[in-house]
């Protein structure tokens, strides 16, 4: 199974904004030298836990400083962008970096209705429609021709959100699955559908699955759960204010007073990640595995130590190696 990280920019209470994406660089040049095969960042606008709006522009800034690590979008908002826009923003950063970048892509149209307001209302859905454009720009058969052109390619990804795995399928293109469907029964009938129904199209012969899974590793289970509490608390409070909010330390949320509606939310929050000891890990990855055979894991892992996340990104590294 291949070993990729998914980092959102996630901003620290406390810190400047600016301070999260110098973050997720230096985190990309980290996994590069642990022998990660992916690095991805994410798209959310308006949002005052998560710095990175703009994939293309974060991911220029990466590229400049690594030089062998493949890097990508998860995702680019497809609604929120024509299709011509996003294959010109990727074909740049291919020329720019060759063989080095994904497009990964997602119809979220964004986190509140102020949001999505502001992002203009997009009419009916043309997810599937956008996404046969998107590919046609990329490969210089549409009637117009994006540039630059290059001698790669930029492979295309579909987030499984909606009818995201039945539009990969449909399409011929590898799906990422995340989120609360990785602990629902429906999870295999979705896996048993996109394989049943993928077909090949050129430079993807066959079904990729790459699962997103929130993964933290530390020395026991207890230390992992502590790093594992801060985007456990932001998830809860978002539900509970409609604003989700930047990281804080374990300190300073523990200082905090804690409904009971609240603390539900955290501990469901954390019974959705993946947090544990090495030990404990190995065994949650392995069954992971043997239940969805995925291709990739892609870990969004975030806490609000810098350090105990670079930690964690190494050890999940040497877990996987061994699983």
């Amino acid at each position: 199974m291949k070993l990729s990280l998914l980092d959102r920019s996630r901003t620290r209470a406390g810190h400047p904004e600016a301070e999260a994406l110098s973050g997720s660089i230096e985190r990309a040049v980290h996994a590069e030298r642990l022998g990660y095969d992916r690095f991805w960042v994410a798209e959310h606008h308006a949002v005052p836990g998560i710095a990175s709006g703009s994939p293309p522009v974060l991911l220029a800034a990466i590229g400049g400083r690594t030089d062998r690590i493949r890097l990508g979008s998860g995702g680019v908002m497809l609604p929120h962008h024509q299709p011509l826009v996003v294959a010109e923003q990727f074909l740049m950063l291919e020329a720019l970096h060759p063989g080095r970048i994904d497009l990964g892509l997602g119809r979220s149209l964004g986190f509140t209705a102020p949001v999505r307001a502001a992002l203009r209302d997009h009419g009916p859905d043309s997810f599937e429609d956008d996404l046969r454009d998107l590919r046609a720009h990329l490969e210089g058969t549409a009637p117009v021709t994006a540039r630059p052109r290059t001698d790669g390619r930029v492979p295309m990804y579909v987030l499984a959100t909606g009818r995201g795995g039945v539009i990969a399928a449909r399409l011929g293109l590898p799906v990422v699955i995340g989120g609360p469907i990785l602990g629902e029964p429906r999870l295999d009938e979705v896996l048993a559908s996109y394989r049943r129904d993928f077909r090949p199209s050129p430079g993807v012969e066959r079904p990729y699955v790459m699962i997103s899974l929130d993964v933290t590793v530390a020395d026991d289970d207890a230390a992992a759960r502590e790093l594992a509490l801060p985007e456990a608390w932001a998830m809860g409070r978002s539900r509970q204010t409609g604003e989700f909010p930047p990281l804080e330390s374990v300190a300073d949320i523990r200082r905090q007073p804690w409904t009971g509606q609240l603390r539900d939310r955290v501990e469901s929050s954390l019974g959705r990640a993946v947090a544990g000891s090495p030990q404990t890990e190995r065994r949650a990855l392995e069954q992971l595995a043997e239940r969805t055979a995925a291709d990739e894991l892609l870990a969004s892992t975030s806490t609000y130590d810098r350090e105990a996340l670079f930690a964690s990104d190494e050890a999940l590294r040497d877990l996987v190696t061994t699983v």
